[in-house]
């Protein structure tokens, strides 16, 4: 069993999701959001998120974790505190020695839902589909739970492949 840690990156809220995959089946273990509030300072908001993400891996323990990679927003700004909300998302799992993979937001929707462009929503209902059962705390831990299922069957696939990834590897 191989235990996956999503996650969708974002300075006022961060989804996570956490999967199990045993011989290329998924289950639900965990999901939900970690957040920053706006009125502290950009510092005071990142040490938020790296505090939320490291309660999170502390207390589901897992051995991969999938991150969701920062696209380019219109307003430079943005996307700047976005990068910098991602960079804490990459820390958090690495300072404890977990393998982390990068994910395009493209190649996470065309794994789950089939279509690269596909709206929040596909990607919700087919998240439930793939985990039946499952609760999603929001549509930020849905993009979470999807970017662990991208991970899931990338690494199934790689399995069968005999191909390993190294920690901070893309695959697309």
């Amino acid at each position: 069993m191989v235990r996956v840690l999503g996650i969708d990156p974002g300075l006022q809220r961060t989804g996570w999701g956490v999967i199990d995959l045993t011989d290329n089946r998924m289950r639900h273990v965990a999901n939900g959001v970690v957040t920053s509030t706006q009125s502290l300072s950009l510092a005071e908001r990142l040490d938020q998120l790296h505090r939320g993400l490291m309660d999170v891996i502390a207390a589901w323990t897992p051995d991969e974790a999938a991150v969701e990679e920062t696209f380019v927003n219109k307003n430079p700004v943005s996307t700047l505190k976005l990068g910098q909300a991602r960079g804490v998302a990459l820390l958090a799992p690495a300072r404890c020695g977990i393998p982390v993979t990068e994910y395009t937001p493209n190649a996470v929707k065309k794994t789950v839902v089939g279509a690269g462009h596909a709206a929040k929503q596909q990607v919700e209902m087919m998240v439930s589909t793939l985990l039946p059962g499952c609760q999603i705390h929001g549509a930020d831990a849905a993009d979470a739970l999807a970017v662990a299922i991208c991970h899931a069957q990338h690494a199934g696939t790689r399995a069968l492949a005999g191909i390993t990834a190294g920690p901070g590897r893309k695959y697309r």
